[in-house]
């Protein structure tokens, strides 16, 4: 029985962006790579749906962060109730 192999998350980004440019098959880009090619595939999707997340990073940890300080006022203001 054979061990499974991990990948980083550079190699798997690589192989990704290879099969979104088209240049080869999943295929050919598996063999090359000593990889399945469903997992091509699967990596490839993976990309695409992530991809948008990249451009709201910076709207998400403001949201977080308001969220936070909102919820550190609620925290202290029921704090100061009960005393």
């Amino acid at each position: 029985m054979s061990k499974r192999r991990t990948h980083s998350p550079e190699f798997k980004a690589r192989v990704a962006m290879e099969a979104i440019s088209g240049r080869k098959t999943l295929q050919e880009i598996a063999a090359d790579h000593a990889v399945h090619p469903i997992q091509v595939s699967q990596w490839k999707k993976q990309l695409l749906e992530g991809a948008s997340d990249l451009f709201t990073r910076g709207k998400k940890t403001q949201v977080k962060d308001e969220s936070q300080a909102k919820e550190a006022e609620l925290f202290q203001q029921y704090c100061f109730a009960e005393a």
